[in-house]
Formats: C-alpha cells, sequence, structure tokens
C-alpha cells in the first residue's frame, strides 16, 4: 500500500502562555475563565493541542466542549482515553479555579477516571463538566462527566485538587 494515500495532517498553533499566566495572578480563577470564554485571553496550548475550549464557567463550575476528530484515533480505531482523561482533569481543575480568590493556584493531587462508552469522531460535540463537590482552603474535591451530543456519560472523573497560596 502507499502511505501517502491515507496520510492526513493537521497544523497547530498557539499563543504564548505566559502573558495571559502573568495577567491571572490579578483575577480570581472565576475571573480569568470568563476572561478565557469573552477571548481577552487566549486559550492555553493544550487546548490547541487537543481542540477543545472553555465554553461555561460559574462557581463552582466549568464547562468545556471538543469536537473528537479521528487525529484523536488510537490503534484501536477509537477516540483515545487520553483525550477524555484530559477532558475531564481540565473541567475538574478549572471547577475548582472558580472558586479561588486572586493569587491563589491549584495543581492535581489524584484523578480517577471510569470510561463508560467508547468515543469516535462520529460521537457528535462532547460536552465535559466539572463541578466541585466541597470546596476547601487546602484540598478542594471534584467530579466530572463526559458527555457525547447526545448527553449519554461517556467518561466519569473525581479528583482531589492541593490549593497553593502564592
Amino acid at each position: 500500500m502507499d502511505s501517502e494515500t491515507f496520510e492526513r495532517s493537521r497544523t497547530v498553533t498557539w499563543d504564548d502562555p505566559l502573558p495571559p499566566l502573568e495577567a491571572s495572578a490579578g483575577l480570581s480563577g472565576l475571573d480569568y475563565l470568563r476572561g478565557l470564554i469573552a477571548g481577552e485571553y487566549p486559550p492555553p496550548p493544550i487546548a490547541r493541542l487537543l481542540g477543545f475550549e472553555i465554553v461555561e464557567a460559574n462557581e463552582g463550575e466549568a464547562i468545556f466542549e471538543c469536537e473528537p476528530g479521528e487525529y484523536h484515533y488510537n490503534p484501536l480505531g477509537t477516540v483515545h482515553g487520553g483525550l477524555a482523561c484530559t477532558l475531564l482533569d481540565t473541567v475538574v481543575g478549572c471547577a475548582a479555579h472558580t472558586t479561588l480568590a486572586k493569587g491563589v493556584g491549584y495543581t492535581s493531587i489524584d484523578l480517577n477516571v471510569s470510561y463508560l462508552r467508547p468515543i469516535l469522531a462520529t460521537s457528535g460535540t462532547l460536552r465535559a463538566i466539572g463541578r466541585v463537590v466541597k470546596p476547601g482552603q487546602r484540598v478542594i474535591f471534584a467530579e466530572g462527566v463526559l458527555q457525547d451530543a447526545a448527553g449519554r456519560p461517556l467518561a466519569t472523573a473525581t479528583s482531589s485538587l492541593l490549593v497553593l497560596q502564592r
């Protein structure tokens, strides 16, 4: 077989991540995420690489969407579980971020993902919803669900996140 017959390409561009990071230091987590939604700050490089975007942020909640494509496929012909995991890690982290005051950050302590259904390029727009279960000054607990275009759950996650004072 001629491999050129099957080749595809995708070009990824991104913005310098340092200016938005510096700007975020003077904003609450919720204000920063809402600035991302409004286009005041460019998305982080990982969002451009994997093709997802934040669409909503409220106190204790973050929602991202993603169009799955064949460039997300694993050798078995389904979307790689790493996309689901990354989306869930992102929404639980951003949900936690919405509860933080300016100058306060976070990092994941753990992430537990359960895969419920396969994801295909034909699954439609994926919607990842993260919610804080228990806010805290030292540790935040959050959960997330990844849904297909019909609202069926594809994967779920729980996470605990360490609050970092700057």
